[in-house]
């Protein structure tokens, strides 16, 4: 009889408003979703900054990695490397191909101006907007993304009567600059060319924008020392070439100073942009806390009475 008085007074319900109630399992997916976005977020705003100055520190190191090779050269190297160049480029002056180059033809422009073996033939400098950049040879996109290249069927960067140096660069890419300010180029401004022991200075005198198989700009004039930079136009859209001719002028250094180029840390630009974001989204977070903290306490209450 105990037995089962005992069953049967354990089978009774409990008095109302003492229920056992299963401690009910946190939900965290807000938790991460929350995380998440913020991470989400913070990627997006650091990612184009930091990549840029990622690419401009490579590009720091390769100008580097060619200037001292050049200062290892002598003069009986530099020597006979313009002399190779002054006659590729009257060979060139004089043909009738245009920018069509054979193979043959390919194999030796690409063993001119190449005095590290990694085609880079030298830098160009514009102080209006702040940028050194390696000059490559030829425009194949993995060259386009490491800095400027030089078309091949235009003249190479030795400076003298008689050539026009085409220079190509990307515009607008979130990974780095490049030419993407080169439309804040005026007339008037110089640009230099720093190639083995030569600096080139040139004077912009023209800026064109034309369709893009319209190369008649890119021609070399008798007597003419040019050097024109080419980027797409308009921004984004890429429908159309920038066209940035400039004229040899003598070289004085201190003449051409970015005086008024603007040169930030793209660090610090991703820290200013960030910084206000970050807060933001730590105070909804901060919020989030509240608010579940908030609930849990009103739960707890409701439980104990």
């Amino acid at each position: 009889m105990r037995m089962s008085e005992n069953v049967a007074q354990d089978s009774r319900p409990a008095p109302a408003g003492r229920e056992s109630r299963a401690p009910k399992k946190r939900k965290r997916w807000p938790d991460l979703l929350l995380a998440g976005v913020f991470l989400l977020g913070l990627g997006i705003l650091l990612y184009p900054p930091i990549s840029d100055y990622w690419n401009s520190l490579n590009q720091g190191r390769a100008i580097a990695r060619y200037d001292d090779t050049v200062a290892h050269m002598s003069a009986d190297d530099f020597t006979q490397i313009w002399r190779d160049v002054d006659t590729y480029n009257q060979e060139l002056s004089e043909s009738t191909a245009g920018f069509h180059l054979s193979n043959d033809q390919l194999a030796e422009y690409n063993s001119l101006l190449n005095p590290a073996g990694t085609g880079m033939m030298g830098h160009i400098e514009i102080p209006k907007i702040g940028v050194d950049l390696p000059i490559y040879h030829t425009v194949e996109d993995s060259v386009l993304q490491a800095g400027v290249g030089h078309i091949p069927g235009s003249s190479l960067p030795a400076g003298g009567e008689g050539t026009h140096v085409a220079l190509s660069g990307h515009r607008g890419l979130p990974t780095s600059t490049l030419f993407t300010n080169l439309d804040k180029v005026s007339e008037g401004d110089v640009f230099v060319l720093h190639v083995l022991d030569r600096n080139l200075a040139y004077q912009v005198d023209q800026i064109r924008i034309v369709e893009p198989h319209e190369v008649h700009d890119l021609e070399i004039i008798d007597g003419q020392d040019y050097v024109t930079l080419i980027t797409c136009t308009p921004y984004a859209i890429n429908t159309h070439r920038l066209l940035v001719r400039g004229h040899r002028v003598d070289y004085v250094e201190s003449q051409y100073l970015p005086a008024d180029a603007v040169r930030m840390d793209p660090v610090l630009v991703s820290m200013f942009v960030s910084v206000p974001v970050l807060i933001c989204l730590g105070a909804l977070y901060v919020m989030h806390s509240r608010r579940k903290r908030t609930r849990a306490t009103t739960s707890h209450e409701g439980n104990a009475s």
